[in-house]
């Protein structure tokens, strides 16, 4: 994971006034990895957002 990405995740969800949103965060970088590694952090990013909306 990589940390400036999070920070600039913090950034925008108070900007838009929405410090309660919880990311979804993969670990970069993704433009040097195979199309099975990328369907991994997909997998991941999915898993990810299916644990946060499960949680309303």
């Amino acid at each position: 994971m990589t940390r400036e990405f999070v920070h600039e995740a913090e950034v925008q969800r108070v900007a838009l006034g929405m410090p309660e949103l919880a990311p979804v965060v993969i670990e970069h970088p993704l433009s040097t990895l195979s199309d099975a590694e990328i369907d991994a952090r997909a997998a991941q990013a999915a898993a990810q957002a299916v644990a946060i909306w499960s949680r309303r």
